[in-house]
């Protein structure tokens, strides 16, 4: 494994960010071992739910977490609101960093990951080949 922390700037997608980092650093596994920092947009899809739901203002990350692949990311996330109410699911597509996003993910180079229809689920889920 290897350590990859990241600083990620206001205005940033951070889900985008993050999809980017394998083929950045031309790996084909990792994992976001933690996250902290603001969003002023956060897209959560809820459990069981098709489509994200947009949140606004000032969001605070409380944890954020997942698995990084070159079929893409599957990140979850929790936020918690200027009234310290706290949401999470899925981390969907347009959630924008208000200050920092702190990062820290792992780099797996000795590992492929793939997002693949698992007929017990039915779902695309993670496989993972050494």
């Amino acid at each position: 494994m290897h350590p990859l922390p990241l600083r990620i700037g206001p205005g940033a997608d951070l889900r985008a960010e993050l999809a980017a980092v394998t083929a950045r650093h031309g790996v084909a596994a990792a994992f976001v071992v933690q996250g902290i920092g603001s969003l002023s947009v956060a897209q959560i899809r809820f459990a069981g739910r098709p489509d994200c739901t947009a949140l606004h203002g000032d969001l605070e990350i409380v944890s954020l977490g997942g698995s990084l692949s070159p079929d893409g990311p599957h990140l979850h996330i929790a936020v918690s609101d200027a009234d310290g109410r706290v949401t999470g699911g899925h981390m969907g597509p347009g959630c924008i960093v208000r200050t920092t996003a702190e990062v820290l993910v792992m780099l797996l180079p000795d590992f492929r990951f793939s997002r693949e229809d698992d007929p017990a689920t039915g779902y695309k889920e993670l496989f993972v080949n050494r």
